[in-house]
């Protein structure tokens, strides 16, 4: 009797031990199908991802070059355009502005209200053409042929 109990109690052993196996190996190939199906998805999404930063790449190349052609056509407000031994009249008639010369490689020597300076892109020149006024020329681009500057007036700060 005590070896048919043991004879039992092995074969039941036995059964668990190759029953829970067999449970283990279902769940390792489960948690595989589910890396693949991760995996693949995870592809699709860098694929879409790729496709999106491409085409927003692409957008902001077509945005870039409209705007462009937008300020060629239609200048930004107070943004002037000289050409070499020409003067204009700017900033409401509050400054008298004159390109001496061609511009240089380094830079420009321009003439505002009759006092002459050198200036460079991104030079942003302060001018108070009277107590209550006080004007700002920001040298903008400059070629051999021309340059380009915005000149803007506002009250004086006191």
């Amino acid at each position: 009797m005590i070896a048919i109990a043991l004879a039992i109690v092995a074969a039941v052993a036995l059964f668990g031990r190759v029953y829970g196996q067999h449970l283990a190996h279902m769940a390792m190939e489960e948690r595989d199908s589910a890396i693949r199906k991760l995996e693949t998805q995870s592809q699709q999404l860098e694929l879409g991802r790729t496709d999106r930063e491409s085409k927003v790449k692409a957008l902001q190349t077509q945005i870039a070059s409209l705007q462009a052609q937008l300020s060629a056509i239609v200048p930004s407000k107070n943004m002037y355009s000289i050409n070499p031994n020409q003067s204009l009249l700017v900033a409401d008639g509050h400054l008298t502005i004159g390109l001496v010369g061609s511009p240089s490689t380094n830079g420009i020597h321009i003439n505002i209200n009759g006092k002459q300076q050198f200036a460079a892109v991104g030079d942003v020149i302060r001018v108070s053409p009277d107590a209550s006024t006080a004007c700002d020329v920001q040298i903008e681009s400059f070629d051999m042929f021309k340059a380009q500057f915005t000149a803007s007036c506002g009250p004086a700060k006191t």
